[in-house]
């Protein structure tokens, strides 16, 4: 095929290209590219494979729900079953925006009823979701197979019901960290007796007590189950006698290990993890007391991920639970592990990709146990292939995050959070300028970057120097000046999410993304030193960009107070609260 290429819409002008396949083949032949990326590319080379990339696209992922209407995607792409969907800034877990922002599913729904009622998957991310909405979709897509519902809020179980109720067909209900209101466990016996197509049940993150007759009756019939996440009423006898009906489980949220156990208990619940051959992703253990933690050691060998994060456990109890998960990829731990069990980390997970090291109590200055430097940097020593690491420390040295990035220069994600704001190295008292300079100037893969402690311009001079594959990048409490951020803006060509908050940079640094923004997904900016006419001219210059302004109640008139900046073909939002002023 000869394709005359085209940097904006493909060339009408049929007479500059010819084919020697018919649309079909083309068509079979673009389905088998999974990335979005490779997809978004070919639909730019001529006006064949443009329409052949449209006709054949059965996913989209969209990362922003009002960068584009439901109307123009449906136009767009005519035959997807699956869509992934994000609202509000990443900004929401914070409790920086606030309540009521948008972000309402129930608009997107209404335009996928007429346009596809052959949806089979949503995937949906900081959204504004109602059981109304839930009832809704149960009853407009009789196809309808998966739902995961991550960081939403406003509905309740009442909706978890009404999937429950009509979606004959799902395989997969996904429920992490929303904004539920969870008035019983009930709904699991919503399902219907004859329902058996269930491979992924997660409701670990609800709190009520749920019928687990119902849950029992539930996991037995559904044979294919692979994933099931139960929440932390479960008690480990119940969780011993759903095992022994899906011993097939390759994901696994266990619930909490506080019951008693008498030693007939024990056993049954050992060699019920025993047969658990398959088993790859194992979270949850809320409550682990140490001497119930070895019934999981034979489920083990096969881990590729392990999460305990919600799991208080030392270092010493760490360590005797990874000499059994000799296949790890991915780890998940409170900083209660402290610098001990980082060392254990180090020497038993030489395969481990990715580490997050999360805080016990964020709010405490006063408490006496995390992770520091050391930790750190010993696991640095045995895990070579690290490539994603979340780290929440209460103190770091330049020298540390130096020897770190030496010996994994593989990252893909560093973010490294110093939990006390504007935190220099603890032994030299310098700004953390050159730990993060090393990052950028080794880390040559490097897509994401959050960014702490005392930072000077300097930092984001290395970020715009070096990071040419950055993407993503979090500041917080930076207390540079609007030259640093001119020095990321004209930088890195690949930026697409800059987020910042409680920082100096004003006027001058936002505008110097003029250049930038049309090629960025968004740019939130929060507590700085914005003015509402800075925030004016930015909308003056750049029309086709939304420029919000979130003002709270009492503050000064001239100052943008909170202000979310991103490209979009659908123009001003139409559901903006009033708080929110679109410029």
């Amino acid at each position: 095929m000869e394709c005359k290429r085209n940097k904006g819409l493909p060339d009408s002008n049929e007479s500059n290209r010819t084919t020697t396949f018919p649309d079909e083949v083309l068509e079979r032949v673009l389905s088998l590219l999974k990335s979005n990326k490779d997809r978004s590319s070919v639909s730019l080379v001529c006006k064949e494979w443009y329409h052949a990339e449209r006709w054949s696209r059965t996913s989209v992922f969209i990362g922003n729900c009002y960068s584009v209407s439901p109307e123009i995607v449906t136009r767009r792409f005519p035959n997807i079953r699956s869509v992934t969907l994000k609202g509000k800034p990443r900004f929401s877990d914070f409790n920086l925006v606030p309540p009521n922002w948008g972000a309402d599913i129930q608009s997107w729904l209404v335009v996928f009823a007429d346009k596809f009622p052959f949806l089979e998957e949503l995937r949906l991310k900081r959204m504004a979701v109602t059981d109304e909405s839930l009832e809704f979709l149960a009853l407009s897509f009789p196809n309808f197979k998966a739902l995961s519902l991550l960081s939403c809020d406003g509905f309740s179980t009442d909706g978890l019901a009404a999937i429950a109720s009509n979606c004959r067909k799902l395989t997969q209900l996904d429920i992490q960290e929303n904004g539920i209101e969870d008035k019983s466990g009930g709904w699991l016996s919503c399902f219907p007796e004859n329902f058996t197509s269930l491979e992924v049940l997660n409701f670990a993150s609800l709190h009520s007590d749920v019928n687990f007759d119902a849950l029992e009756r539930l996991v037995s019939r559904c044979k294919s189950l692979k994933g099931l996440k139960v929440n932390k009423n479960i008690t480990l006898e119940q969780l011993q006698r759903l095992l022994i009906r899906v011993p097939q489980l390759t994901e696994l949220g266990s619930g909490s290990f506080s019951q008693e156990l008498t030693t007939d208990q024990y056993s049954e619940l050992e060699r019920a993890f025993s047969n658990c051959k398959s088993l790859h992703t194992l979270s949850g253990l809320w409550v682990a007391p140490p001497q119930y933690l070895p019934v999981l050691y034979p489920a083990c060998t096969n881990l590729t991920f392990l999460n305990l994060s919600d799991a208080t456990l030392e270092g010493d109890e760490l360590a005797k639970l990874l000499a059994h998960c000799p296949c790890l990829r991915r780890l998940w731990v409170l900083d209660t592990v402290e610098d001990k069990g980082l060392e254990a980390v180090g020497s038993c997970c030489p395969l481990l990709e990715e580490l997050r090291v999360f805080p016990s109590d964020p709010f405490d200055e006063d408490i006496i146990h995390g992770v520091t430097e050391s930790g750190f940097v010993a696991v640095s020593y045995g895990c070579r292939r690290l490539q994603y690491v979340l780290y929440f420390c209460r103190q770091m040295t330049n020298a540390a995050v130096a020897i770190v990035v030496q010996n994994c220069p593989g990252f893909t994600h560093f973010r490294l959070c110093i939990m006390n704001p504007g935190q220099p190295d603890h032994l030299t008292n310098e700004p953390m300028d050159e730990a993060f300079g090393a990052v950028v100037k080794t880390c040559t893969k490097l897509q994401r970057l959050s960014v702490s402690g005392l930072l000077t311009d300097l930092t984001f001079e290395y970020i715009g120097n070096y990071a040419k594959n950055l993407e993503t990048l979090s500041v917080a409490f930076a207390r540079s000046s609007d030259w640093g951020m001119q020095c990321v803006l004209g930088g890195c060509p690949k930026l697409r999410k800059l987020e910042i908050r409680d920082c100096l940079f004003g006027n001058a640094a936002l505008l110097s993304g003029l250049e930038k923004y049309e090629s960025m997904r968004s740019l939130w900016m929060s507590a700085c030193n914005l003015t509402m006419n800075g925030c004016r001219l930015l909308a003056k210059e750049m029309p086709r960009l939304n420029v919000e302004v979130m003002k709270e109640e009492g503050s000064d008139d001239s100052q943008a107070d909170k202000v979310y900046v991103y490209r979009t073909v659908a123009g001003p939002r139409r559901d903006a609260p009033p708080f929110v002023l679109t410029l």
